[in-house]
């Protein structure tokens, strides 16, 4: 029987995971194409991807994981389990059904459509094999921010006003005024987000939406611009067991000079990288008690109307009042092990003393007593 106590923030036990059966776990994943694999080969060989082409931008494979990430969490799973890699490629239903493992720990982003973060669980769900994390129709839901905002918008969770263009035409008579944001409405890990993205007037909001429509094939989402402080929020666990991380915040006045303060894919994936000195977060974040604990409802709400499970990291701002307002739920947050990057779940739990090891291996364990494989 293998026990797993973990403190957390002001000395308060969150959890006390007791694997009493050693299970067969498989590692689901999409593996961006240039990262290097320098530990010996752990998948099936023809790994299928979208072919290179012209058309690719330069953050094609920004939510795809590096094998740096995936054998960290290998190994995590590997000191209570055994653990087999399946790539979520064309050929990973068949692997499902021929390995048929306990539980799956899935952090398969997909490749394919709007659609493409749900297609591994809805496989699962098919063959009906557990997995850790959301099922496929939060996945799907969550990915489509707009979708999203509807929803958190009938539940009274606030979010920016927002606008779906589908043509240039979409864009006139907006309802809210400039400055506005414009992204992608089906991205993540801040993809198709750049400083061209915080929009000033009419000539560039036509120019955004353009780039979006035309450069990623799908509707471009307009915000009102939320000018406050922006928090990033991680949750771990399931109803009455649920905890929320020590709450992160980006510092904008860090930002270069000039620098828009948004967290684009300029700042996630050019500024801030191993080598630079980018500390622009501060974790447990400076928040008065109260202010600390409407983040943490509207965390709460949010998590629990989009039936989210067993982890997730949700990003909040600040509107021109001060309050908090929901800007993206990541379902599938991202994990890189190095604590020389910033890497918000995992640097929200070393402040809460978890390690990433016990980190993954308490999602694993929300996900088994969910499927009541854990007693």
């Amino acid at each position: 029987m293998v026990k797993i106590i973990i403190k957390i923030f002001q000395g308060q036990v969150i959890l006390s995971s007791k694997f009493n059966v050693r299970l067969n776990v498989a590692l689901t994943f999409n593996v961006k194409p240039e990262s290097e694999n320098t530990f010996p080969a752990i998948v099936p060989p023809n790994p299928k991807i979208p072919a290179t082409n012209t058309q690719l931008s330069t953050d094609t494979y920004a939510e795809w994981d590096t094998w740096e990430t995936i054998n960290a969490l290998k190994e995590a799973l590997e000191q209570y389990h055994d653990v087999t890699l399946i790539e979520a490629n064309e050929d990973a239903f068949n692997y499902f059904r021929e390995i048929r493992p306990d539980i799956v720990f899935n952090i398969a982003e997909g490749a394919y459509g709007v659609s493409r973060e749900a297609q591994i669980p809805a496989m699962l769900d098919m063959l009906q094999i557990p997995y850790t994390g959301s099922d496929a129709l939060t996945l799907g839901i969550c990915l489509d921010k707009a979708r999203t905002k509807e929803i958190l918008s009938y539940y009274g969770i606030p979010n920016a006003k927002f606008k779906v263009a589908d043509s240039i035409d979409d864009v006139k008579n907006l309802s809210f005024d400039f400055p506005v944001m414009v992204k992608p409405v089906c991205e993540g890990s801040s993809k198709g987000i750049y400083s061209s993205s915080f929009v000033r007037n009419e000539e560039e909001l036509y120019s955004e939406v353009n780039r979006i429509i035309n450069g990623y094939n799908q509707s471009a989402l307009i915000e009102e611009f939320l000018p406050g402080r922006e928090f990033t929020i991680a949750v771990l666990g399931n109803g009455s067991d649920i905890v929320i991380l020590p709450i992160i915040e980006i510092k904008y006045d860090r930002y270069p000079e000039g620098v828009v303060p948004l967290y684009s894919y300029e700042a996630k994936w050019i500024l801030d990288t191993k080598e630079s000195d980018f500390d622009v977060f501060d974790c447990p974040a400076n928040l008065d008690p109260g202010l600390e604990t409407k983040i943490k409802n509207v965390v709460l709400d949010t998590f629990n109307v989009l039936k989210c499970k067993d982890w997730s990291r949700v990003d909040v701002r600040l509107d021109k009042n001060g309050e908090p307002s929901i800007i993206e739920i990541n379902p599938l947050p991202g994990i890189m092990p190095d604590p020389t990057e910033n890497s918000s779940y995992p640097k929200a739990a070393r402040v809460a003393g978890i390690t990433y090891d016990q980190m993954i291996n308490s999602v694993l364990y929300a996900a088994a007593k969910r499927y009541n494989l854990v007693k």
